[in-house]
């Protein structure tokens, strides 16, 4: 029953009380899909100026006149009128229909019916009615349900791109969330919708269209998210559902509609809009990182090329509770000065902010990245998640440049690298390629060997350092750090030589090992390494 709130003409001749009236269908029997909105029965000549459109009318013939003439301008008036079919009982007016009646309706494209038997006119108009209403009924329960998967789906911690999501499953169509100018904030596709019919994409073809009309296509359903404002306030986003893979019809709108109040209440709770993008772009990165987008897609996705990977990532005590948006803008708007096209995205369930960035030819790493990390450091304090000056909440690892089909095993990279970096010493950004053995003990953090080793390595000396002093944990990591070169070790420890060899003496004598011999070294270097994931 997916007509504009009604039944099919074809359906309410096929109900008891027309059906037994031996309907013949003498005109347009092509058109018989048109909806019937309501029932009127009535024989008085001026009728016509009394329908609104989309009825079934009902007659035994009085009122249409008994000249020629006449007749043919009674359903000409209907056909202007928009009725859904002429309905008339044949007996004591008409025993067959005149000609002129036959051929106006035809002319019209009226559908006509002559009911060869007399049935109680009171009768059919109470079952078709009942058949809309309960039509009505099935549309409602339908968008309901939509309402209240979407309604669960916000209480369960989800936001807009779930919202979308649904909506977009239940119409079997893309679904895009734009700002009132026009702008896309954020697109979802159908679970079931036949491959290829990527959302952005289809997003890019209309929105290079709009530019000669201003609108979406006049079969899809555009419904406004309210703002709670006046003016120019009172419409804070809109919904676009775009008839790709199937036509939308009513309940798609109801849905819409239903759906469109949720999201009223998300991003003026929230204020989202930005973070909607944000996360958007996020979900994109992620997507990329994880495998779910070819490389071949991704640069019609993303609409730029050559980037390459940056993760930030928040500590879990800084990580923000609303100001994701905040964070996205203040980013962005710091990076713009770093001269390079950008793709910012935010992850607030992992605390991370991945990006891609275009590195032009002939353009230094090392310095890109600098500038980079500056931006993102930046952008973080004018959030308020960190201070100037202050580097433990954040941690920025930079990936290795290539093209989009590096892309993706960067970012993952770069993003689990991040996480691995946590703890390590204060640097304007760490290097993912130089990351890959914390990265590895970082994954076996769980494994119980890696505690027991670390235990064996350097145990005594995290036991004589808990109740002696001076400790000399610190001495190790600096001789380790600068792989065994004493007066180095010895100037970041503003140490003398002597001092440091003492102390080296002393770390030997607990952990019963050569600090000379390089295989030692290596091993200690890997338990303090270990040691930040196991604690």
């Amino acid at each position: 029953m997916e007509t504009e709130g009604g039944i099919t003409v074809r359906r309410a001749l096929d109900l008891p009380g027309l059906r037994g009236g031996l309907p013949e269908v003498l005109t347009c029997a092509e058109r018989l899909d048109r909806t019937v909105r309501w029932v009127h029965a009535g024989e008085a000549p001026n009728i016509p100026a009394l329908l609104k459109g989309g009825e079934l009318l009902l007659t035994t013939g009085l009122g249409l006149g008994s000249r020629p003439a006449d007749q043919r301008a009674f359903v000409r008036k209907l056909a202007d009128r928009g009725i859904a079919a002429l309905v008339v009982e044949l007996g004591p007016r008409f025993s067959r229909l005149p000609a002129a009646i036959v051929d106006a309706a035809r002319t019209a494209g009226l559908p006509l019916v002559q009911l060869h038997r007399e049935v109680p006119f009171v009768a059919v108009t109470e079952e078709i009615h009942t058949e809309i209403v309960n039509g009505h009924y099935a549309l409602l329960q339908r968008a309901e349900e939509v309402h209240r998967r979407c309604t669960q789906a916000v209480l369960g911690g989800g936001g807009v791109p779930q919202v979308l999501g649904i909506l977009a499953d239940f119409a079997a169509n893309p679904v895009f969330l734009e700002t009132p100018d026009g702008r896309l904030l954020l697109a979802a596709g159908s679970g079931t919708a036949p491959a290829g019919a990527d959302p952005l994409q289809v997003w890019e073809g209309l929105r290079g269209a709009r530019a000669a009309r201003e609108a979406p296509p006049a079969d899809a359903v555009l419904v406004e998210v309210p703002g709670g404002g006046h003016g120019t306030g009172s419409v804070r986003a809109r919904l676009v559902l775009l008839a790709v893979s199937g036509p939308l019809v009513a309940v798609h709108r109801m849905a819409a509609e239903r759906a469109a109040g949720i999201l009223a209440v998300v991003l003026m709770q929230a204020r989202q809009e930005e973070e909607v993008a944000a996360r958007g772009r996020g979900d994109f990165l992620t997507d990329l990182a994880e495998g779910r987008i070819a490389p071949e897609d991704a640069p019609a996705q993303a609409g730029v090329l050559g980037f390459r990977p940056v993760v930030m990532r928040l500590a879990p005590e800084s990580a923000p509770a609303g100001s994701w948006a905040l964070l996205a803008r203040a980013v962005t708007e710091e990076l713009s000065a770093v001269g390079a096209p950008v793709l910012v995205g935010v992850r607030p369930v992992e605390g991370r902010v991945p990006l891609l960035l275009a590195l032009r030819p002939g353009t230094t790493r090392a310095v890109l990245a600098d500038r980079v990390a500056a931006a993102l450091r930046a952008g973080a304090v004018r959030a308020g998640l960190e201070r100037a000056g202050d580097r433990t909440p954040v941690v920025v690892v930079v990936g290795a440049a290539g093209g989009w089909t590096a892309a993706g095993a960067g970012l993952r990279h770069a993003a689990e690298a991040s996480t691995a970096a946590q703890g390590l010493g204060e640097r304007p950004w760490h290097d993912a390629r130089r990351l890959d053995i914390d990265l590895l003990l970082w994954r076996l953090r769980d494994h119980p060997d890696l505690a027991s080793f670390v235990g064996r390595a350097i145990g005594p000396l995290l036991e004589h350092d808990r109740t002696s002093r001076p400790a000399l944990l610190p001495t190790l990591e600096a001789y380790v750090a600068h792989a065994g070169r004493k007066a180095e070790a010895a100037r970041e420890l503003h140490l003398n030589r002597q001092t440091l060899y003492n102390r080296l003496a002393r770390i030997g004598e607990l952990l019963g090992t050569d600090l000379d011999d390089p295989q030692s070294v290596l091993a200690l270097s890997l338990a303090l390494r270990a040691r930040r994931h196991t604690r």
